[in-house]
């Protein structure tokens, strides 16, 4: 069942992860939108973590999560960005990726079913 987060993105330009090669390179809620749901459908981000790894091969499987179905809109509001993300993905995985993504730049907001 799909779960609905809002996030916000405080500052955008202070969004970044630590390891540039993982994180958010967006500007705008749109591109932001899109990385983040990019994030969650695909295992493309979750390949590059890995591939960090001091052992690729021992990385739980599980945590490459993938939803093919998932949608992020993005919008600005004053100096923030709003995103809000369907997803079936379990919330501690979004999580994680938001940290790569983000690192502690952002804010969940609200979380409900449906």
């Amino acid at each position: 069942m799909p779960v609905r987060y809002q996030i916000r993105l405080p500052d955008p330009a202070q969004a970044r992860g630590s390891e540039p090669s993982l994180s958010f390179s967006a500007h705008g809620a749109e591109a932001f939108a899109e990385q983040l749901q990019d994030a969650l459908r695909t295992p493309a981000l979750f390949e590059r973590w890995r591939a960090m790894q001091d052992e690729p091969d021992e990385v739980d499987p599980a945590l490459g999560a993938t939803d093919p179905g998932a949608r992020v809109s993005g919008e600005q509001r004053d100096l923030s960005i709003d995103l809000v993300a369907v997803t079936a993905i379990p919330g501690d995985i979004l999580q994680q990726r938001l940290r790569w993504l983000a690192g502690n730049r952002w804010e969940m907001r609200n979380v409900s079913h449906g």
